[in-house]
C-alpha cells in the first residue's frame, strides 16, 4: 500500500498526522477510505488476472476438443482410403476397414479427454486466489479492529 498523503480525499483545511496514535477520528476514517479503495482496486486486478488465465485454459482445452473433432472427420476420410487399401492385400476389405476406423476413434477420444482435462482445470470461473487474498484481507482488519 502507498502511505496517504495530504492531497487524496482530505477535507479543506484538515491535515493528516503521519502518525496514526495522535490521529483525530476523522483523519482515520479518511485513511481507513483511502486504504479501503486501495485494497480494493488491488484485489479486482488481482481477479481479473486470475480470470483471463483460467479463460486461456479454457480457450486451451476447447481447441484441443475442437481439433479431436477435426482430425476424427478428416482422419475417417483420408485414411480409411489409403490404409484400407493397403490393408486389403492382407485381409478382406471388410475387416482392413475395421481396423482403421478403431484406431482413428481411439485417437480421437484420446484428444477429447485431453481437451475435456484442460477445460475442467479452468473450472469453476471463479477467482480463487482472489477469494482467499480477500478473506484473510478481511481476517486481518477484524484482528487489527478488536485490538
Amino acid at each position: 500500500m502507498t502511505a496517504h498523503t495530504p492531497s487524496q480525499a482530505t477535507p479543506t483545511g484538515a491535515t493528516i498526522s503521519s502518525d496514526p496514535t495522535n490521529a483525530t477520528t476523522g483523519e482515520l476514517v479518511t485513511r481507513l477510505s483511502a486504504q479501503i479503495s486501495e485494497l480494493v482496486r488491488g484485489e479486482l486486478t488481482l481477479a481479473k488476472a486470475e480470470l483471463t488465465q483460467k479463460g486461456k485454459r479454457a480457450g486451451i482445452g476447447a481447441g484441443l476438443a475442437g481439433t479431436a473433432g477435426v482430425l476424427a472427420l478428416y482422419g475417417v476420410g483420408a485414411l480409411i482410403t489409403t490404409v484400407i487399401a493397403a490393408l486389403a492385400l492382407v485381409l478382406p476389405v471388410w475387416a482392413a476397414a475395421l481396423i482403421v476406423a478403431v484406431v482413428i476413434f481411439i485417437v480421437a477420444g484420446v484428444l477429447g479427454l485431453l481437451g475435456k482435462n484442460q477445460i475442467q482445470r479452468a473450472t469453476p470461473p471463479v477467482p480463487e486466489n482472489t477469494v482467499e487474498s480477500v478473506k484473510r484481507d478481511v481476517a486481518t482488519v477484524t484482528e487489527r479492529i478488536k485490538r
